[in-house]
């Protein structure tokens, strides 16, 4: 069974930088390779996530269709263009976003998706101790 912090790194996180890749790029003329340092990650990745060759497609179209988390998202996109690095306001706002992927139970639904059978007594567990958090 996975944990909540590896259902963030392997998929989570994964998405919400695939929306931001596009977006810098998109809306904010930022190249590639800009882009890359800005997140952390290789040139080759942010092609792959502008492509739609990388990143979970149905959980980025879950993600770009709740306002909140766009919202979010949008603000971090912002910074990061001005910026062009995470400032320790940014970070926080990223650490934000995952705390609310968590605490609106978003979260859940993507470990459904990676795992179909979870005994649902250790869910309504995970969902208190998430629900809590906030």
């Amino acid at each position: 069974m996975l944990l909540p912090s590896e259902i963030e790194a392997k998929s989570l996180i994964p998405a919400v930088r695939a929306i931001l890749a596009k977006k810098l790029i998109k809306e904010y003329s930022l190249k590639e390779e800009d882009v890359a340092k800005v997140l952390g990650i290789t040139q080759a990745a942010v092609s792959n996530y502008v492509r739609g060759t990388r990143g979970d497609i149905e959980l980025i179209s879950k993600l770009e269709s709740v306002r909140e988390v766009m919202r979010m998202i949008d603000d971090i996109a912002k910074d990061l263009s001005t910026n062009k690095a995470y400032t320790p306001s940014t970070l926080a706002k990223f650490v934000g976003l995952c705390n609310y992927m968590r605490y609106t139970l978003i979260i859940c639904d993507v470990h459904h998706s990676i795992e179909s059978n979870i005994d649902e007594t250790i869910c309504e567990q995970c969902r208190g101790t998430l629900v809590r958090e906030h």
